[in-house]
């Protein structure tokens, strides 16, 4: 079954839920998301969603993608399809797809995104798209032992594992969010939470 605006909003919702000091920057897709309709598809032009993902291998650095359309480091992460059930398997689908990696070995850092963002994106004349706003679901997965494989070359240069606090000053402080410890205290003895994982779903 596709993701619905219902599974967008309760998503939204529950990360609102645990991060409330975000609900002013994501006041505007809230009220888009009450409004309208049909945000899963990338031919919504007023918004639709985007998913990432942060993968974290062995408590100590994360994979980043060397992305093609935006020339810069980024999380693994695009548009959903119609065959994806749920936000955070889309996420999978997206960092198996970009990176190669064997989803058999990723656990959910958290089943709450640790990150969601509303921004502006150019528009891109090659895919008739027009400027419009993504709003972009990041999820964060654990692995002890994880490699990159076949990445997609028709979205990525790259790929290649950043320590975190590298990975932070790249990305900024979804990264924190995605680790137990923060990133750039790890010898000083930062602590930090995060749930436990489960089946992906």
């Amino acid at each position: 079954m596709a993701i619905s605006d219902s599974d967008i909003s309760s998503a939204l919702a529950a990360y609102l839920e645990r991060y409330p000091d975000d609900a002013a920057s994501l006041s505007e897709p809230a009220k888009l998301l009450a409004q309208g309709e049909g945000f899963a598809s990338r031919l919504n032009f007023s918004m639709h969603v985007t998913v990432g993902a942060l993968l974290v291998r062995g408590g100590a650095e994360v994979l980043l993608v060397d992305h093609l359309a935006y020339g810069i480091p980024l999380q693994p992460g695009g548009h959903l399809e119609a065959s994806d059930s749920t936000l955070i398997g889309a996420a999978v689908r997206e960092l198996v797809e970009e990176t190669g990696v064997d989803p058999r070995g990723l656990t959910p850092g958290s089943k709450i995104p640790v990150y969601v963002e509303y921004g502006k994106v150019p528009a891109r004349p090659a895919k008739d798209e027009p400027e419009h706003f993504h709003l972009d679901f990041g999820y964060s997965f654990l692995a002890e032992q994880a490699d990159v494989g076949n990445i997609q070359e028709s979205e990525v240069r790259g790929a290649r594992w950043y320590p975190l606090c590298v990975a932070e000053r790249l990305v900024g402080r979804r990264i924190a969010r995605a680790v137990t410890t923060p990133p750039c205290s790890r010898d000083r003895g930062g602590n930090g939470s995060a749930d436990g994982g489960g089946p992906i779903a």
